[in-house]
């Protein structure tokens, strides 16, 4: 019996760390200006981090003064962490559509050139599939051609500190941005008052 004992003893405390261990999945999305991006998603249930950084681009290396000049194909975007027990691929997808403008191509709000396109970076084919089939749904709600990229995730550069958090770090400087540019406003536009709001 001790034997015993002992033995699922042992079962229990090689099994505790592989239990222990959460499961975390990653997603990239781009939606015009990074610090946008990261404050909507920090918003959503089950996403545990952000990171603003760079992607999809020619060079090997990517900063802010290389990308913001243009040129170098990286789009400014955001890759999430999050938990898939607490919030799904599909919800963040329902998310990401309604925080950009997709009938718009090359831009997004005031911020001008393909470093603020909007785009979903898909890591495999059922992110793709999902992504493929939301793409579908938002054009026959819009009724209007669809210009968001759906790619193969690439090399993703975080951006420089400064840039991380931008939103909690220079709150009144984010909220004059993001009210001067407008981005608020034409996204009632296109989708209606929030939900609690109106």
């Amino acid at each position: 019996m001790k034997r015993l004992l002992a033995g699922l003893a042992l079962l229990f405390a090689l099994a505790a760390p592989v239990a222990a261990q959460k499961v975390q999945e990653k997603a990239v999305f781009a939606g015009g200006c990074f610090w946008c991006t990261e404050s909507d998603f920090d918003k959503v249930p089950g996403v545990l981090a952000t990171v603003s950084g760079y992607i999809a681009g020619k060079a090997s290396t990517a900063n802010y003064a290389q990308v913001s000049a243009g040129g170098t194909g990286h789009a400014e975007a955001v890759e999430i962490t999050y938990d898939p027990a607490k919030v799904s691929y599909q919800q963040l997808l329902d998310v990401y559509w309604r925080s950009i403008d997709p009938t718009v191509k090359d831009a997004q709000f005031c911020d001008q050139g393909d470093q603020y396109r909007s785009a979903i970076f898909v890591r495999n084919a059922a992110e793709k599939k999902l992504a493929e089939a939301s793409k579908q749904k938002v054009a026959a709600e819009l009724k209007k051609p669809i210009h968001t990229q759906i790619a193969d995730a690439t090399q993703f550069y975080p951006a420089e500190e400064y840039h991380q958090d931008f939103y909690k770090k220079n709150p009144t400087k984010y909220k004059f941005y993001r009210w001067n540019c407008g981005r608020d406003q034409r996204l009632e536009q296109i989708w209606g008052p929030k939900k609690g709001e109106g």
